[in-house]
């Protein structure tokens, strides 16, 4: 059985390169991230787990950013999106960062895709909830 990590990098928690390191040393297989572009302040869509949203989710570091960040100091662990939300991203430029993180990583990146719960965030990057899973499966085609 292997074992990874998902988390959500954020200012306040454990920087990324350090933790990277960390899970490398104790032999974790992977790294994976979460994303959100944003929360939109209207906050409409309830929280699926139910009572108020976690901080974290409001202050999400870029994951392209960090996982380039613990590609450099590491040799062995797996980098992964747990989940990209490729419906909120422009496809040609997550393309380029997708295959730019697997270059520099030398292979490790595990693209992980999905679309989201948020509709007030989806529709802020010109998404309708009832479209999400069809735009999902057009951006992952090209």
């Amino acid at each position: 059985m292997r074992y990874g990590l998902c988390t959500f990098p954020t200012d306040y928690s454990m920087r990324f390169p350090e933790l990277a390191v960390a899970a490398e040393e104790r032999g974790f297989e992977s790294l994976w991230v979460a994303e959100h572009s944003h929360i939109p302040v209207s906050r409409k869509t309830p929280f699926p787990g139910g009572g108020e949203l976690p901080k974290m989710y409001y202050d999400a570091l870029d994951p392209f950013v960090v996982l380039a960040a613990a590609a450099g100091v590491t040799r062995t662990l797996k980098l992964g999106t747990g989940i990209c939300l490729v419906i909120q991203r422009d496809p040609i430029q997550t393309a380029k960062e997708v295959a730019s993180l697997d270059q520099i990583s030398g292979g490790r990146f595990l693209f992980g895709v999905g679309a989201g719960w948020n509709e007030d965030e989806m529709n802020n990057h010109g998404t309708r909830l009832a479209d999400r899973w069809k735009v999902l499966r057009e951006r992952i085609e090209r």
